[in-house]
């Protein structure tokens, strides 16, 4: 299948198309009433200061979307642009930027350029990432590029199996760059986003040429480029051509580059050679699967940040269920802490080995993906086009989270091949539908009934 041939994002060609992409995510975490009488009803104008500015119907309304919403619509824009954040007024106060239009309105509508520098997770740092055995060394070469850039390890490609700390290293020499040189443009990006900004320019291109120059700077004009899941990229031709130029023109500049992946560059298949060759110039580094004190200082850090009161014997116990990915590991740990906090019970290694029975390993043999997705289908009565598409009502967009969640709790299998069956979905798209099931589990008894009605559903078949 050509890229080309992927679900294509709406084109980003005026300030309405932008709201309708913030629109569809707020819509997930608003109640249908406040979206419609507060949210819907309200109109994108301009953007100024780093501000969408949004247009609401009366003084009245503003007070309430400010008091009450302003943080979810800023939270829904940065999920797109990261560096935007809202600015709300009322249509008697629209004058004021409609009036100076040569300040911040365009004449004709265009692509919004999205700002150069990325957000990181502030929870990824070098203090919070676990250093052992299994990754000493790519948290060694990761420190070396953020005290020398474009110098030392030029590129670093970092690989390993999901879930062992690929992306925590990365937000780590993201935020310790931007916090010590703030002056340097740090962009981080999937292999995924990559080529869908890619095809956007193109499609987009044919009509304004500016759009596809708006691209190439966007990725050429910087200081470090920061690439996740590089392997997506492969049979990819247009996308490995792209980067390909895009890796010259950076490392040419002495601009740092760092590349993740899931296996080394001589396994990635099929790639052009002369990527393969670039991205053996500098460094690559591999981070293993961890030994069992590794295992355990990690649920112990975890312990400490999330304030959990456990005891040792219980974190050894859990570091022993799982040797081959730490987020399942971390995950285990939540599981077993809130499982004793619901239901009141002690916290012991008994309580852990009765929550964890039911953990992934075992569950492979007699479990499967599609049996889960056909509990859900038949559960929710929607069918697998509506949880593996496009559409973000809530009516699909709660059974797909409730889906994607059971299926990372019950079985072993990666987020992004999970992201793969959900249509094609980013890893981190998972990762929040996971989340938010497990967040609502805690406060939601609707919800924690559903999930064991669909865990008694599942297991019974």
């Amino acid at each position: 299948m050509s890229e080309f041939e992927f679900d294509i994002q709406q084109e980003k060609t005026d300030y309405d198309s932008l709201w309708a992409e913030i629109l569809q995510e707020l819509e997930t975490t608003i109640s249908a009433v406040s979206f419609d009488v507060f949210i819907k009803t309200m109109r994108p104008l301009t953007i100024k200061d780093e501000k969408l500015v949004l247009v609401c119907e009366t003084n009245a309304n503003k007070a309430v979307i400010v008091k009450n919403y302003q943080e979810q619509i800023d939270a829904a824009i940065a999920k797109i642009y990261p560096h935007l954040s809202s600015l709300i007024i009322t249509s008697n106060e629209k004058d004021e930027f409609i009036n100076k239009p040569e300040e911040f309105l365009d004449t004709a509508p265009k692509a919004i350029e999205q700002p150069v520098s990325s957000s990181f997770n502030p929870k990824y740092t070098f203090d919070t990432f676990v250093v052992g055995k299994s990754n000493q060394f790519v948290y060694a070469a990761a420190r070396a590029v953020t005290e020398n850039t474009g110098n030392s390890y030029n590129p670093l490609f970092i690989y390993g199996g999901v879930g062992l700390g690929k992306t925590h290293i990365m937000h780590a020499v993201g935020n310790y760059i931007t916090s010590k040189h703030p002056e340097l443009k740090v962009l981080y990006v999937t292999a995924e986003r990559f080529m869908n900004e890619l095809i956007d320019s193109i499609r987009s291109g044919n009509k304004d040429r500016n759009i596809t120059v708006n691209f190439r700077n966007r990725y050429r004009n910087i200081d470090i480029l920061m690439v996740d899941d590089i392997q997506f990229i492969a049979n990819k031709t247009s996308t490995q051509e792209e980067f390909f130029h895009t890796f010259n023109d950076l490392h040419n500049k002495g601009k740092q580059i760092i590349i993740s992946s899931d296996r080394p560059p001589r396994e990635i298949n099929p790639l052009e050679e002369r990527l393969r060759s670039r991205f053996e110039w500098g460094l690559i580094a591999d981070i293993q699967l961890p030994d069992f004190e590794t295992r355990l200082a990690i649920l112990q850090k975890k312990a400490l940040l999330q304030n959990y009161n456990i005891s040792d014997d219980v974190l050894a116990f859990i570091a022993e269920q799982n040797d081959t990915n730490v987020r399942v590991l971390e995950e285990n740990l939540t599981r077993v802490y809130f499982h004793a906090k619901l239901f009141e019970e002690p916290l012991t290694v008994e309580l852990a080995a009765k929550v964890l029975k039911e953990s992934p390993g075992e569950a492979n043999e007699t479990l499967s993906i599609d049996a889960i997705i056909d509990t859900c289908c038949r559960y929710y009565r929607v069918t697998r086009e509506d949880l593996f598409g496009k559409r973000k009502n809530k009516e699909i967009v709660y059974p797909r989270q409730m889906c994607i969640y059971l299926i990372t709790e019950i079985l072993s299998v990666p987020l992004a091949t999970i992201g793969q069956i959900f249509g094609g979905r980013d890893h981190t798209t998972i990762m929040y539908a996971r989340d938010k099931i497990a967040n609502e589990l805690q406060n939601n008894p609707h919800i924690k009934t559903a999930c064991q009605d669909l865990r008694n559903l599942i297991y019974k078949k």
